[in-house]
């Protein structure tokens, strides 16, 4: 459990730079909502969650559903920096007979589920919790999901299941960037008073900035002091953090940086 906030942050740029360089590679991908992932993942895989990338099916491992499963830059070099597979791959992204497709699979060692089609993964998530509870595991499901992707009435279907069959087992985490394909996520449809919604669902919320390893960290331990209803983090984030000419931008949904586009970012990011 790595508490140590400087060694973090300076994964967290690393992460952000190798993001960059794959989608680069690739000539596509989602740099936005990648990059505002960054520190929730690390927060989860340095911090949180047990696994073992050495035994990715063992069976006392913390499951997460990327529900937002589109972020596979940020999700693959994560996985990759712990150990699930070598990060030759990575040049690979999106490549045809790579593994390292734009969606996550279930053929990349550490992805629990295929994802990318929006508004399924909270449901899965509950699914396992339900099945882990059954078993009496102990373990615990993380669902990373975009906060365009809550605009799904799914999603809401599975807040209210959640909430009926008590899983505290389960704890949600809204990458609240605030932008989404077509524009400023509440333009296209208002997510607000997004806290009290989740609450009148039966969960317990907490708000984070998302790229505060502290709170993110405080947030992650109250989730396992949490008894008796499903727990949701509402991390603010910036879309294309790190990189200035990213940093909100819609534009950035699925485009890769140019090689000039490249080098300017990965300045902005030592």
């Amino acid at each position: 459990m790595n508490t140590n906030i400087e060694e973090l942050r300076e994964k967290a740029k690393l992460f952000r730079r190798e993001i960059l360089e794959t989608i680069h590679a690739a000539g596509s991908g989602h740099p936005g909502g990648s990059l505002s992932a960054v520190e929730i993942l690390i927060s989860l895989y340095d911090y949180k969650m047990k696994h073992k990338p050495d035994d990715p099916q063992w069976d006392g491992r913390d499951y997460l559903i990327v529900s937002k499963g589109h972020v596979t830059p940020a999700v693959y070099v994560t996985l990759a920096n712990y150990g699930y597979f070598s990060k030759d791959e990575l040049p690979k992204f999106r490549k045809f007979g790579s593994i390292l497709q734009g969606h996550v699979h279930v053929k990349v060692p550490g992805v629990e589920f295929n994802t990318g089609s929006l508004g399924h993964g909270l449901s899965v998530a509950n699914g396992i919790a339900i099945g882990n509870k059954m078993l009496k595991n102990d373990s615990n499901v993380y669902c990373l999901m975009g906060d365009g992707e809550i605009q799904e009435g799914s999603v809401w279907e599975a807040a209210m299941h959640a909430s009926h069959r008590e899983l505290d087992n389960v704890c949600a985490i809204v990458d609240y960037n605030k932008v989404q394909e077509n524009g400023p996520t509440n333009d296209i449809k208002n997510l607000e008073p997004l806290a009290d919604k989740w609450r009148s669902f039966g969960w317990e919320v907490k708000e984070v900035i998302g790229h505060n390893f502290k709170q993110l960290i405080q947030a992650l331990d109250d989730f396992e002091k949490n008894k008796g209803k499903p727990y949701v983090i509402l991390a603010h984030t910036i879309k294309g953090k790190g990189v200035s000419f990213m940093e909100g931008e819609r534009n950035w949904h699925g485009k890769a940086p140019n090689a000039d586009q490249l080098k300017e970012a990965l300045a902005e990011l030592v």
